[in-house]
């Protein structure tokens, strides 16, 4: 069904059944029911302190454990925050954290993986990217470089891509 079509179909029916239906799509789908629940109580902050406290766990966790290094577990509380449409402040905030903890993990264990610093450097494609598409590129700037220089200075394999990146976001 195209968006015109849904658009009629909605137009045509009176209120107390177009009420029923979202009602009826609230109960069965999880995702209709967390937008709606952050759409009238957006805790954005609580959301945020639950990202960074499962990224920091990747890479440091509790109890001795091995760290996991997982980059999706970031990915994927940036595709949610998205989805919701929580302030670009807030998801450029949690990109940038995954990598400032991926570093700091870095920088007391080096990583032999290509992957990790592939994956990485799309992290650091994708905020950068972001920040600018968002108007939001002079706010974290610091924090840019300071990833740049961070990769530079611990030699990471594909730091002349993180250059180059750094270069153009200038």
């Amino acid at each position: 069904m195209s968006k015109r079509d849904l658009k009629k179909y909605l137009a045509s029916l009176p209120k107390e059944e177009l009420e029923e239906q979202l009602l009826a799509l609230y109960e069965k789908f999880a995702d209709v029911k967390t937008y709606y629940n952050f759409v009238f109580n957006p805790k954005e902050d609580k959301l945020e302190q639950e990202a960074k406290l499962k990224i920091v766990a990747e890479y440091f966790p509790p109890r001795g454990k091995r760290p996991k290094l997982r980059r999706g577990t970031a990915q994927k509380y940036i595709k949610h925050f998205l989805s919701l449409g929580v302030d670009a402040m807030v998801v450029a905030d949690v990109m940038l954290y995954n990598l400032e903890t991926a570093m700091k993990y870095t920088a007391r264990r080096e990583i032999s993986a290509d992957s990790f610093y592939k994956s990485m450097f799309n992290s650091y494609k994708q905020v950068v990217d972001y920040v600018v598409v968002n108007g939001i590129a002079h706010d974290y700037k610091a924090r840019i470089e300071a990833v740049y220089k961070e990769a530079m200075r611990q030699h990471w394999l594909n730091r002349k891509e993180f250059e180059r990146i750094y270069d153009n976001f200038e």
